[in-house]
């Protein structure tokens, strides 16, 4: 099946990063972060109006933290869920108690730089059309991760993946493109992109609420897509903004329950593609996909309880 590779609309790059940060909401979400939850609040007060931390029913000392080293701290807010909803409904909940016209979605392993979100802002007001934006994730060594900047996996493209066909890319672009963007070369100023990662999103409150909310019916992953692909059903562009950049230190949350965290990673990757993808593709090549993906996590999982058992021996 031919799919065409995705070509992206350059923005004007050349803007003044002079807009006024407090018109933003920051909505976290956390479960066991420890210290990187303080860190990431830390990098977020000085640029906003608020942060909120939604607490999936956290078992470590990350609030405890959070009260010692920010007592009395007026931005701060703070909302305990009695049980983890997961990362969607946690979402829905902080942009409900949100006061701004803009929310800022971080992860709490995130460390914003200093003109981050102004210059998120800034791109954001400057393009009435886009419903969200999105900056460079880039890892403790300064190389830009993946995930900021992606198209959409379809189901052909994840199939291209897998099998390793990107490769063929630079002869048959059109037909072997490959999602994954962060090998492309940084644009020289903001840019449209078929979808942003969850772990950073500026979006207007116009947009939600002509969108809808985060879907609900995802755990953990994958509802980043979602989201973006109902914005774009409904008109509002996606943007990169390169010069924003953001250190996401990845996995933090979820190094404590690997395999719980990749069944409902796996799962999601279910319900996007029966979601958007299922009256679109052959019903063999969704089968196919389905396939790859619980293949995909068996291996992972028997991988994770191999390594749990040799730690076992090994402290024995």
């Amino acid at each position: 099946m031919k799919e065409e590779a995705f070509c992206a609309e350059e923005l004007p790059g050349e803007m003044d990063d002079n807009s006024n940060p407090l018109c933003v909401s920051v909505v976290i979400v956390n479960y066991n972060a420890g210290q990187t939850l303080v860190d990431c609040i830390e990098s977020a007060l000085p640029q906003v109006t608020e942060v909120l931390i939604v607490d999936n029913a956290s078992s470590d000392r990350s609030l405890e933290l959070c009260a010692e080293r920010f007592p009395s701290e007026v931005k701060l807010k703070i909302m305990r869920n009695a049980a983890n909803l997961g990362f969607a409904a946690a979402c829905n909940l902080g942009a409900k108690a949100a006061c701004e016209p803009h929310v800022l979605f971080l992860n709490p392993d995130c460390i914003l730089s200093k003109n981050s979100v102004p210059r998120l802002l800034h791109v954001l007001e400057m393009t009435p059309q886009a419903g969200m934006v999105g900056g460079l994730l880039i890892n403790q060594d300064g190389t830009e991760q993946a995930g900021g900047r992606r198209a959409v996996p379809t189901p052909w493209r994840s199939l291209v993946r897998a099998f390793g066909l990107y490769r063929l890319e630079r002869y048959w672009p059109r037909l072997f493109f490959d999602f994954h963007l962060h090998k492309h070369s940084l644009p020289l100023g903001p840019l449209e992109v078929e979808a942003i990662s969850g772990a950073l999103m500026l979006v207007r409150q116009e947009a939600i609420r002509d969108v809808g909310p985060w879907d609900e019916g995802y755990f953990l992953h994958c509802e980043d897509l979602d989201w973006c692909m109902r914005f774009r059903k409904k008109g509002w562009k996606i943007l990169f903004v390169p010069d924003a950049p953001v250190v996401h230190h990845k996995g933090t949350c979820s190094r404590s329950r690997p395999i719980f965290v990749e069944w409902h990673k796996h799962r999601g990757m279910m319900r996007f593609y029966r979601k958007f993808f299922r009256q679109e593709y052959p019903g063999a090549l969704i089968w196919l996909v389905a396939a790859g993906i619980w293949l995909r996590f068996g291996v992972i999982a028997t991988v994770h309880c191999i390594q749990y058992t040799g730690r076992l021996a090994r402290s024995r």
